[in-house]
């Protein structure tokens, strides 16, 4: 009998809404607004604020902040673009706050 593997999810702090798998972290080195955050590849069941540019520690990025899709909690944002060529890796990728999330299973 085949064995159920279960994926590592990450969920929302405030409603348990499922926003990231735990294979989809690129870095845990990253600074949010609020202390540690983490850089995923992929993020699911949020939704994408408006774009905006926005300085931060390294350099100007035009970012979209990301919401949890069920509760509208903020959950850290999403880099749209990046204008320093050393930061082009980050491009649709997401930052979620370490503080927002909770890690399941």
């Amino acid at each position: 009998m085949a064995e159920l593997i279960v994926p590592r999810l990450y969920s929302c702090c405030n409603c348990r809404n499922h926003v990231s798998l735990h294979d989809d972290i690129i870095s845990k080195a990253f600074q949010g607004k609020n202390g540690r955050a983490f850089l995923f590849s992929h993020a699911m069941n949020v939704i994408t604020g408006p774009k905006e540019d926005r300085h931060l520690l390294t350099g100007l990025h035009t970012v979209a902040d990301v919401y949890c899709g069920d509760c509208r909690e903020v959950l850290g944002w999403k880099y749209e673009r990046a204008y320093d060529a050393s930061q082009k890796y980050k491009e649709g990728k997401f930052i979620l706050e370490k503080s927002k999330i909770v890690k399941d299973n």
